[in-house]
């Protein structure tokens, strides 16, 4: 009998391919209500059922060559097909996009149907029939947001979608070449097809030298799976979480810095913000991908183009330059004002609580967002703006760029000129914020007294950190459509830092224990010219690599804490863990898929070495404490930095990014200023250096 899991991950594999052939490499089969057939097979279907059928010579084969009998999954007819009109004008080969209004409108009522299952079973059956109707993309997203979200699927983990859809991230050439080798070379003496390095431009292009993050597997990864866990449409308990808005801020806001500062590292200078969304743009794109479903090129931007309204039929979309130079002095008027005006005219503070989560669902338009009328969608028509730039009215048929999806928006240099902007909107509401005050800062009952790095392997540096390259696998077997059954493995480089821990010595005053929060972050020091950046410049690029409670004796505690348990990242197995880990019931790779990929989690640096400031302050845990008990050694409470706790309130009280979210008081000038006054902070000076080295990740 089918496990759940099983049930489930049958569904979203080989998502072009109908339901009734063979998953999991021949040993999974639907046996599908012959009226579940979509119109092209319905009348074959019996002729089908001989040949792909539980009861097939494919099942037979399956039972000879294993010696078990294949996997059945019984779909129940139901007593009433449900309507899908509401999602089937977006064709199923088409490109999907949650930037689009009318997609996301979709989504959100296919989500909603999956979600109104009375049980996890009958959810099988409707999505079984609705899954060959509907956009494959589509389908995927609603079905894994509703897993996600859903009581009784909580146990089921949600495959990756590198793993779903593979042409969203890698070079279309190896996709040729793994089904060159499927189709010729026995399982068993298959090799991995070699993802190039750099293979979208020459080093002839300056922007050629941050690909290593743009084009990062992992790191686009986490963007699409964040928007996975952080829905902008669906009812209301789907979309409502605690801190949302403020999220979308502090995920964005901490990618920028660290694309930042290795610009600045790799001889690149500061982002310049898309203000103004009429004058040329300047940086090409050529991605270099392959919609596989129907063979349509994500668009390449040619250098100097020139953004115009969007207006095509076919995607139901219409967006206006205008139309965002209307809502922006509105947005900008609330944060002056310090409020925004609700639908019923009642005003919403933008105060230091709560004001920067208003602010963030205000500009990532969603189903929660207060106004929607007054303030519109300014982040996501942005997108719509920039993905369509070269087609803006479907003249030529051609789907939209790689800055219309979620899951391949941040290969683009544009993304970051776009983010800037969006993020500098957020800056303004924060420049309104008075300075933190002592109080809020020092922690009275701690001294820290020492702090440093070292190298996590005997007689390791001590504050030096080591980056290098790493060469990696990945089987995609189960996103490769009508292909050979067995293994598609590719292999690709990636930055990748040493193991490192941290080390810090803690003097506790306190009369008897307590528990408190360590915070740590990396500041930069000069800019792509050698140059020193303000105390300004680098407080708005102090990337954070850690925060964690710790738990003091009265008297000297000595804190080893291990890079590995990073509250930012997920380690490699859960950004990429493959669809055959998951069917083994690994919980980590559940909501857990969310999170910073840890290979990233240091810049780049350079072969010169790059030296920063490590910050470390130990905050006072009665103004943290959120009121929520976690375990970050359990479940998925180890990455809640960008991600949040699954069903529960963020863990932290404080502002994320505190206590770099705000300006200073007029006195400091440095870091060191900064750091002075207070006991309970400290400074260390870090050198990371760059290896130009591959290293072969070990295989299991």
């Amino acid at each position: 009998m089918a496990t759940l899991t099983q049930k489930f991950h049958g569904l979203l594999q080989h998502p072009l391919e109908p339901l009734f052939l063979p998953k999991n490499d021949g040993t999974l089969f639907y046996d599908l209500p012959e009226r579940f057939l979509t119109s092209r097979y319905s009348p074959i279907g019996q002729n089908l059922a001989n040949r792909f059928g539980p009861n097939s010579s494919a099942s037979s084969q399956v039972s000879n060559d294993t010696g078990v009998p294949p996997t059945v999954v019984t779909i129940k007819d139901l007593d009433e097909l449900p309507d899908l009109t509401f999602a089937t004008w977006i064709k199923r080969r088409d490109s999907f996009s949650l930037f689009n209004p009318e997609h996301r409108k979709a989504a959100g009522k296919l989500t909603k149907l999956f979600l109104d299952q009375p049980d996890a079973d009958r959810l099988v059956d409707v999505a079984a029939y609705a899954r060959d109707r509907l956009n494959a993309p589509l389908f995927q997203y609603a079905l894994s947001v509703a897993l996600l979200h859903r009581p009784d699927t909580k146990s089921v983990s949600v495959p990756s979608l590198l793993h779903l859809f593979p042409d969203q991230f890698i070079d279309p050439a190896a996709q040729v070449r793994m089904m060159e080798e499927g189709s010729i070379v026995l399982d068993e003496n298959r090799m991995p097809i070699p993802i190039p390095m750099n293979y979208t431009a020459t080093d002839a292009e300056p922007e050629q030298r941050m690909a290593f993050f743009r084009e990062d597997i992992g790191v686009n990864l986490h963007h699409w799976h964040w928007h996975l866990v952080y829905p902008a449409s669906g009812p209301p308990d789907v979309v409502r979480k605690d801190r949302r808005g403020e999220l979308f801020y502090y995920m964005h806001q901490q990618l920028l810095a660290r694309y930042q500062i290795d610009r600045y590292a790799q001889g690149l200078g500061r982002i310049e913000p898309l203000a103004n969304l009429r004058e040329p743009v300047r940086e090409a794109y050529y991605p270099k991908l392959l919609r596989t479903s129907n063979n349509r090129t994500f668009c390449p931007r040619y250098p100097g183009m020139t953004i115009s309204d969007v207006a095509r039929s076919a995607d139901r979309l219409e967006v206006r330059i205008a139309d965002i130079e209307s809502w922006l002095p509105r947005v900008l008027e609330a944060i002056d004002a310090g409020f925004a005006v609700s639908d019923d005219g009642v005003r919403v503070p933008l105060d230091e609580t709560r004001g920067i989560d208003v602010l963030g669902n205000i500009l990532e338009r969603s189903a929660i967002s207060i106004n929607r009328n007054l303030y519109g969608d300014v982040h996501n028509m942005g997108h719509v703006l920039l993905a369509f730039i070269h087609d803006p009215r479907g003249t030529y048929l051609e789907s939209s760029g790689v800055m219309g999806s979620v899951a391949t928006a941040m290969r683009d240099p544009i993304f970051y000129r776009w983010h800037k902007f969006i993020d500098n909107i957020f800056l303004r509401n924060k420049a309104r914020l008075a300075p933190y005050t002592m109080a809020e800062l020092s922690n009275s009952n701690v001294t820290l007294e020492a702090l440093e790095t070292q190298l996590d392997r005997a007689g390791g540096a001590v504050n030096s950190f080591v980056t290098f390259w790493q060469r990696s696998q990945v089987d995609l077997r189960a996103g490769i459509d009508f292909s050979a059954a067995g293994s598609a493995f590719v292999s690709f480089t990636h930055l990748q830092c040493a193991p490192f821990v941290y080390r810090l010595r803690i003097n506790s005053t306190a009369r008897s224990n307590r528990q408190d929060t360590v915070r740590i972050f990396l500041l930069p020091r000069q800019n792509e010219q050698g140059r020193p950046l303000s105390f300004e410049d680098r407080r708005l690029l102090a990337i954070e690599l850690d925060s964690f409670r710790v738990n003091l004796r009265p008297g000297m505690n000595n804190i080893v804490r291990q890079s590995s348990n990073s509250s930012v990242t997920i380690p490699f197995e859960r950004t990429f863990g493959n669809v055959e880990q998951a069917n083994a019931g690994n919980a980590q790779s559940r909501f857990c898929g969310c999170g910073w990929p840890a290979h990233m989690l240091l810049p780049k640096g350079n072969a010169n070495g790059v030296e920063f400031d490590l910050f470390a302050m130990v905050s006072r845990f009665e103004d943290d404490n959120a009121n929520v008990n976690y375990d970050e050694n359990a479940g998925c409470d180890d990455s809640y930095a960008f991600c949040g706790l699954r069903d529960r309130v963020y863990p932290s009280r404080r502002a994320m990014g505190f206590p770099f979210d705000r300006r200073a008081s007029n006195g400091v000038r440095s870091v060191a200023d900064f750091v002075a006054p207070y006991k309970n902070m400290r400074l260390a000076t870090v050198t990371l250096r760059f290896m130009n080295t591959i290293i072969d990740r070990p295989t299991n």
